[in-house]
């Protein structure tokens, strides 16, 4: 199952017109959205509008691969998860977003080979012609995570802390006051 989620600020229509169309033409019965409110509906595809969490994850869990905007609760998810996950940056120049973060986000998660960037609809519905590069079912994904920080970053950003100069106020006014 391909599972398409556009997050819960805006909606998407731009992406979720790509993968109607690709569902339609390549007689996809295996795709489920999650499409956000907006003026458009797929006709292809199956989809809601809104999942309470125990769906997505349930939705989540089930798919061989996730289709999103640039959002970092799905990307992360998806790491953690262990999923493919093949991204399209929701653009505020097109009044999908309120600034080009998007953009910032999946280029940085493409290059550290995170994730797979669509910047476009052409090309989105030329990755999705090529799936099977994306799906290979029992492929470790080489960006996952794992469910908590490491220790060395816990440690390096214990002693940044330590380090910053309110801190050292606030820790000395803590020991002026005990004195």
């Amino acid at each position: 199952m391909i599972f398409v989620t556009v997050g819960t600020d805006l909606p998407f229509d731009r992406m979720m017109r790509v993968v109607d169309s690709w569902a339609r033409d390549h007689d996809r019965r295996d795709v489920f959205a999650q499409i956000g409110e907006g003026g458009w509906e797929p006709e292809y595809i199956e989809f809601t509008h809104f999942l309470q969490p125990p769906d997505f994850k349930r939705r989540f869990d089930e798919a061989s691969l996730i289709i999103s905007h640039a959002g970092m609760g799905t990307i992360l998810t998806a790491l953690l998860c262990g999923k493919p996950i093949l991204v399209m940056p929701k653009r505020a120049s097109f009044c999908e977003h309120r600034s080009e973060h998007q953009m910032a986000t999946a280029k940085c998660m493409c290059e550290l080979c995170l994730v797979q960037v669509a910047k476009d609809e052409s090309q989105l519905m030329s990755m999705l012609n090529h799936l099977p590069e994306f799906i290979v079912p029992g492929r470790i994904v080489p960006g996952r995570i794992g469910p908590v920080a490491s220790g060395s970053l816990i440690d390096s950003l214990h002693d940044f802390i330590l380090r910053s100069p309110k801190m050292r106020s606030a820790e000395t006014s803590v020991i002026t006051k005990r004195s």
